[in-house]
């Protein structure tokens, strides 16, 4: 009880940290914008708690699986801290954001290449943009998919050589892991887990190309989104890349969980028709 409660307020405290750090880190920023911030980061962190603090599921998946959850977390954490570092060396250059800057354009640079989704957001950057904002759109842009790249990589590695989700947390409660996907709604639930993984793995992959083609044709009905302000650029940045990486994730593992449903249903089927043989 202790040990859940303690826990659920260190996620919530992390949480609410993450949303914060914009606000707290770059200079220059409004005193109603971080109390604004502030507000959103205290419910973000009281929803997670009781998520976490509570007996049952409600939205947040795979909550008895780590790290899944964890690497997300991690990822846009440190996206979110980069791109503040960056923002921040804008106004107030030291030698730490003048050294993330530099790899981050260097990024920014190598990513860059045709038909890349960082070229997608370069093009779909505003044409009156000015240079330093254009170089600093394509460097977070650089830094932030090579980070979900990266998270995703991990989490891939994890599944395929150390056997997520491992066995050392008891056995695996879809109940509790996938609150959303109902295995009673209609259909073989095996069919429908394996389809949910393949649209979730298709969006992640097609999303970082297709959002920028998106925003770009909503320009030209709602304004070009300006990336003048700092926690625009960081937000806008950090969801174009982890919402994907995020899907992708999700997709994965359904996957795994509908893999290893299918090898216990084979087990059953093999045990049963043995114990059949027996008998006869």
């Amino acid at each position: 009880m202790i040990a859940r409660l303690t826990g659920a307020a260190m996620r919530g405290l992390l949480v609410a940290l993450m949303i914060a750090t914009p606000a707290l880190m770059l200079p220059g920023v409004s005193a109603d914008t971080t109390q604004i911030i502030l507000l959103v980061a205290l419910l973000a962190a009281f929803l997670v708690f009781i998520e976490y603090n509570s007996n049952f599921p409600s939205i947040i998946e795979f909550r008895n699986a780590p790290p899944l959850n964890r690497l997300r977390f991690c990822g846009a954490f440190v996206t979110v801290f980069l791109l503040t570092v960056i923002c921040s060396g804008l106004t107030q250059p030291t030698l730490m954001t003048g050294a993330t800057t530099s790899v981050a354009r260097l990024v920014g640079q190598v990513l860059d290449f045709p038909f890349s989704p960082v070229r997608l957001v370069v093009l779909a950057l505003p044409s009156e943009l000015p240079e330093a904002s254009f170089r600093i759109a394509r460097a977070a842009a650089g830094l932030s998919y090579l980070i979900a790249l990266f998270t995703c990589g991990i989490f891939v590695l994890m599944v395929r050589f150390f056997g997520w989700p491992s066995s050392r947390n008891g056995a695996f409660n879809v109940w509790i892991n996938l609150p959303l996907f109902d295995p009673t709604a209609g259909g073989d639930a095996l069919t429908r887990l394996q389809r949910d993984a393949r649209i979730n793995m298709v969006l992640g992959i097609l999303l970082p190309f297709v959002l920028p083609a998106v925003a770009k044709l909503a320009s030209q009905v709602i304004g070009p989104i300006t990336l003048h302000e700092p926690q625009t650029l960081i937000w806008t940045m950090t969801l174009w890349a982890f919402l994907p990486a995020s899907l992708l994730m999700r997709g994965i593992a359904m996957g795994k969980v509908a893999h290893m449903i299918e090898e216990k249903r084979r087990r059953s089927y093999a045990r049963e028709a043995e114990s059949d043989y027996q008998v006869a």
